[in-house]
Formats: structure tokens, C-alpha cells, sequence
């Protein structure tokens, strides 16, 4: 292999190692190819090497042990308008899947996700209450029990990935989540137990700005802000200069927390005025009439209201929206600035308003375009992020991490 064969995924993995050999290198070749796919869909080989810079003739060969590791497939290509055959391209298998699991206080919801973002099936179990961590292990597994026939007659399962709302450590202990009542409890290891396989967890939000900035509208954008709003409050992820950020022990990315009303209202965390108490769906809901909406649902509702009294709680939720959003593009100096949940209906019904704010207001802003994009995998997106928990041991080594036939 040559220099040109080395592909570095950020700037971090660019420093010199103190000892790089031939093997670090093909690992690193087989896990960037890998990724490429699963985010990308089916590539030619001359994709492959176009995008990663490497040669014909390694390209070929990380294709050929990939295939031998059953974790990529080939396929047809789309044209290219030139004249002769299709063109034999290379997809990520998705016979390899990961379980999907969402924690939320008012269901529990298993997919079953193959690598490229294909979900397979969905179960889901509705909740009168948020269940207690054994019973939210005890609900899991029994949604699991009903696919394992399945999984094991089409399917090779590398684990599961959980997504919560609250703050998780990068052992899959949940350490808060105040919509679930949870506090300190080892979800990684209960869960583990419970259904028989390796388990990762992690905040619902970060998992989120995961998918979508590898599947969705952040794809391909070195420098992306990813927010989310939901009934469980306001959280987020970072990609700077195409990593991303975590933070101390996975913790970057409480962006709900950003103090913006000295005098608002009392957050969980005992501060007032945080952004996610100041900017929430249950005020527009108690004026709508509406005790839940989804994000399209709430979408048609907010485009026919006519009173005035609504319109104005809209209007000053977006006001305190673009003030922390001035604040974080001039904190952050993102490429673009992704909305999804609640605040991506709220830049539906405010887009101008909004992205004045971030045009306008930031230091420097004459000099930088700032894109305010809405998340575009809407309610697909926690079907599939939290399967990319589970994906990411192979997706780094898919060597040691390729599920056995």
C-alpha cells in the first residue's frame, strides 16, 4: 500500500500514530469502505475510490474480504447515462441488523434495522405511565421474543442500541432522565441480561443528530448543529470539521440547558429559564386543545390556526429560539444548522423569522452562510438512530465485529 491508501475519517485520527503498520491501515481501509456504503447506499468501486482516494487495486481487494465477511453485498448501480452494461456496484448487506430500541414515557418501540438504514419490522407497546427500569427491560424483551424467529431464519444480529431521554454515560448508565423517573440506573447491563446480547445506549438526541447527519440532511456537511424538541425537553449533537464532538464521559450536547429567561420557569435540572422549559410543545398543545400531536400532525394544525392568542405563543417561542441560536452559530460557526421534532415545526411555520436570526445576528455573519435546514428523516429518524449505537463496534472493525452465518 502506498500513502494514498491511508484514509483518515477526521483530523483527529490524522495524527501520526507512534506505530502505524500495514494491518492498522487495511483495518482502517475495511472500516472507512464499510462506513461509505452504510451511509451512502450502493457505490461503484470507482465511487469508492473516487471518494476515499485509494487505488483500483486496493479498492478491490477491501471489497473482496468485505464480501467474504457477508457485511457488504453487490448490486446494481444507477446509470451513469454512458452506453453499455449496469454497472456490479457494492451495498452494506442489510441481512446484518441491529435491534432498535426506543425508551419513551409513553411506549416502548423495537425495530429491526440492517446496515444502510433498511428497517426490516417494527413492534411498539403504548404505555399508560413511564415504566420502572425492570419493567421497561421486562416490556423489551418480550417485544424482542416475538422477532427472534424471524432474525434467526433471515438475519445475522450484531446487538441492540437504546435511545433515552436523559443524560447517559458512555457505560449505558443513565444517570437522569426526568421524563422516565430514572435516576442512576445501568440500563446497558439490565438490558443485556434481559435479552441475551451486547446492548449500547444512548441520549435520544445525540443518537438522533448521528443518524441524520449520516443518513439525512447533515450528510456530507463537515460542520453541523443539530437540535431537537420534544415533550422530554430540548437536546442536541455537534459534527465539528466532520467529527463528532462528545464531550466529557458522552455528555456534549445539552443544549436544552442554555439559560435563556433569568426569570422563567424551573427546569429539572433547578435552574429557571433553560431553553427547553421557555421553548415547549405543552403550551401550544393547551391552547390547540390537544393533549399529543406528532410533528406532521402538529405541522397541519399550526398552518390552520387563526387565534390570536396561539399565534403569539408561537411568536415568542421562536423569538427565544433565534436568540439561542444566535448564540450557538456565533459559539460554534456551523456550516448548517439542522432542526428537528418540535423546534423543525416550529421553523416551518417561522422559517423567515428564524433564519434571519441566524443570517443576521452571529459576529462575522457578512462574511458566512449559515443553512437552516429542517431534519429531513422526520419520524423515521429514532426507528433507525438507535441501531447505530449497535452498528458502530462493526462499522469500526469489521474484522473482529462481523456477525457469524
Amino acid at each position: 500500500m502506498t500513502d494514498r491508501d491511508l484514509v483518515t475519517a477526521s483530523p483527529a485520527s490524522a495524527r501520526p500514530a507512534a506505530r502505524t503498520t500495514n494491518e492498522d491501515v487495511r483495518q482502517q481501509n475495511l472500516s472507512a469502505v464499510l462506513q461509505l456504503v452504510h451511509g451512502r447506499g450502493a457505490l461503484s468501486r470507482s465511487e469508492i475510490g473516487a471518494r476515499t482516494g485509494l487505488t483500483r487495486s486496493t479498492v478491490t481487494a477491501l471489497v473482496q474480504e468485505l464480501l467474504d465477511l457477508q457485511v457488504v453485498c453487490e448490486t446494481s448501480v444507477k446509470p451513469t447515462g454512458r452506453a453499455g452494461r449496469p454497472s456490479l456496484g457494492v451495498a452494506a448487506d442489510d441481512r446484518v441488523v441491529a435491534l432498535s430500541v426506543s425508551a419513551d414515557p409513553h411506549a416502548v418501540s423495537v425495530a429491526l434495522v440492517g446496515l444502510g438504514g433498511a428497517v426490516h419490522s417494527r413492534v411498539r407497546h403504548d404505555l399508560a405511565k413511564p415504566p420502572n427500569p425492570r419493567r421497561f427491560a421486562q416490556l423489551t424483551s418480550s417485544l424482542v421474543d416475538g422477532m427472534r424467529a424471524d432474525i434467526d431464519r433471515h438475519y445475522r444480529l450484531v446487538g441492540a442500541g437504546v435511545a433515552v431521554p436523559g443524560l447517559v454515560d458512555r457505560g449505558g448508565t443513565v444517570l437522569l432522565s426526568p421524563s422516565l423517573g430514572w435516576r442512576r440506573e445501568n440500563l446497558a447491563h439490565r438490558l443485556a441480561d434481559a435479552i441475551g446480547m451486547e446492548v449500547k445506549v444512548g441520549n435520544d438526541t445525540s443518537v438522533g443528530a448521528m443518524a441524520e447527519t449520516r443518513f439525512g440532511i447533515g450528510r456530507d456537511v463537515d460542520n453541523v448543529l443539530y437540535l431537537s424538541g420534544s415533550m422530554n425537553g430540548i437536546g442536541g449533537g455537534l459534527v465539528l470539521d466532520g467529527a463528532f464532538v462528545r464531550g466529557t464521559s458522552g455528555f456534549a450536547g445539552e443544549f436544552g440547558h442554555t439559560v435563556v429567561n433569568t426569570s422563567g420557569a424551573l427546569c429539572s435540572c433547578g435552574r429557571r429559564g433553560c431553553l427547553q422549559v421557555e421553548v415547549h410543545p405543552a403550551k401550544v398543545l393547551a391552547l390547540l386543545g390537544r393533549r399529543g400531536l406528532d410533528e406532521d400532525e402538529l405541522d397541519i394544525e399550526l398552518g390552520l390556526v387563526r387565534d390570536p392568542v396561539t399565534l403569539a405563543e408561537v411568536a415568542r417561542q421562536v423569538d427565544v429560539l433565534s436568540v439561542a441560536l444566535t448564540n450557538f452559530v456565533n459559539a460554534f460557526a456551523p456550516q448548517m444548522v439542522v432542526l428537528s421534532g418540535y423546534l423543525g415545526v416550529l421553523l416551518a411555520t417561522s422559517r423567515e423569522r428564524l433564519s434571519a436570526a441566524v443570517r443576521l445576528h452571529p459576529v462575522g455573519a457578512e462574511g458566512r452562510t449559515v443553512r437552516l435546514e429542517r431534519a429531513h428523516m422526520r419520524s423515521h429518524l429514532m426507528q433507525i438512530a438507535p441501531a447505530e449505537l449497535a452498528f458502530e463496534p462493526l462499522l469500526g472493525d469489521p474484522v473482529a465485529r462481523a456477525p457469524r452465518a
